[in-house]
């Protein structure tokens, strides 16, 4: 039996799914996988009987990615699983950003104690706290993938106008994008254009500060940003200076730190994006079906480090292989192959920078011999039969 260790507590949905084929805890010798939400990986010790990791969340910050594709270790995310419970933040965010809500509420709270003059206090003190309504007003939406597509639909549903930026708009993502949304192909004429701007990309060295200094200057005065992807999107010293000088009036976030914290029209949020019991049951489950089909199909869904390959199954045998992104190793693969007198019925290869992965299904079952001699081959990672 199969062993999945889980080094933070999953979702009893996801936990029931494998406990009736897999041997599954958070206590676990020789694990063949993994599955995570929050732990801190880069400084763990690794067991080497470990083929992948499941992160039960969209970002993969706590896991060394690039260390565990050299070792051939497939680390899968799940995408999309929490975009609702991060969208309808988004939206509260966004009238937060519009309304003076946090503020109204925290001088409410001052009145305590008041007695029968917390109705006056309330009628002459609510004009310091008058806001903006976001119908009518615009929309930028930079990143339209899982996430970013459905608060650019459900603003349009809230009657704002909005446009949408992303380099590498997908053509399953551009099919579900309401086509009232207002793709541009420069974030300049975004931010220019924005009343409100909201983020939703992945975070990565080329992505730091992709809200700066710079294009915050092009917005609207008195524009508002939300923040609710990864804190080191946005320039924080480019924001508060910004806010300063009134060129933005709100910055919402879900990252806060010490220079946020207590801001003047700074509003932080204590990462709460994917914090509902809905979206972790969600996540986990995706993260379950990522591994199960991984272990038992050799089938790659959402993997951050390896290029995504799967298959429906066909003849007696499969045979997957993690290899270099070099030439000739196809032909090495299918030559031991062919030579151990199997017959190939299916052969499917993809690339993704510097590694590729193979599934091959063979008429008849691969000998050992045969496997021993497609590992033992310079470029390749890690193979298996499944």
């Amino acid at each position: 039996m199969k062993k999945i260790l889980a080094l933070n507590n999953i979702s009893k949905i996801a936990e029931n799914k494998l406990k009736s084929d897999y041997e599954f805890g958070t206590e676990c010798a020789d694990p063949d996988a993994i599955i995570v939400r929050s732990f801190a990986m880069h400084d763990y010790d690794l067991p080497a009987s470990v083929l992948a990791v499941a992160r039960a969340g969209a970002g993969t910050n706590n896991i060394p990615v690039a260390e565990y594709a050299k070792k051939g270790v497939v680390v899968f995310n799940t995408p999309g699983a929490n975009a609702n419970a991060v969208k309808e933040l988004v939206i509260g965010a966004l009238i937060m950003s519009g309304r003076k809500l946090v503020d109204g509420i925290k001088w409410t709270d001052t009145l305590k104690g008041k007695g029968a003059e917390v109705g006056k206090a309330v009628e002459s003190g609510k004009k310091a706290f008058v806001g903006k309504e976001i119908s009518g007003k615009t929309l930028g939406v930079i990143g339209l993938g899982a996430i970013g597509i459905l608060v650019a639909n459900a603003a349009l549903a809230l009657g704002m106008d909005v446009i949408g930026y992303d380099t590498y708009l997908t053509t399953d993502h551009a099919l579900r994008l309401d086509p009232k949304v207002d793709i541009v192909d420069n974030l300049d004429d975004l931010m220019s254009a924005s009343d409100f701007v909201t983020i939703h990309i992945p975070y990565m060295e080329s992505t730091k500060n992709t809200i700066n200094a710079d294009n915050i200057a092009k917005m609207k005065k008195g524009s508002a940003i939300i923040n609710l992807a990864r804190g080191e999107l946005v320039d924080t010293d480019a924001v508060l200076a910004a806010l300063e000088s009134g060129q933005l009036s709100r910055y919402v976030t879900d990252f806060p730190s010490d220079k946020l914290i207590g801001a003047a029209n700074v509003v932080t949020i204590p990462h709460l994006g994917a914090s509902t019991p809905e979206a972790e049951d969600n996540c986990a489950v995706m993260a379950a079906d990522e591994l199960r089909d991984f272990l038992e199909n050799g089938n790659i869904r959402n993997s951050v480090n390896f290029p995504a390959c799967s298959a429906p199954r066909q003849g007696a045998s499969r045979i997957t292989v993690i290899h270099k992104n070099e030439k000739s190793v196809i032909s090495a693969i299918t030559e031991i192959i062919g030579g151990a007198g199997c017959n190939i019925e299916n052969f499917v290869s993809q690339s993704r920078g510097e590694y590729a992965y193979a599934i091959v299904d063979t008429t008849e079952t691969i000998p050992a011999d045969a496997v021993k001699a497609v590992s033992a081959l310079p470029s390749v990672i890690r193979c298996r039969v499944v």
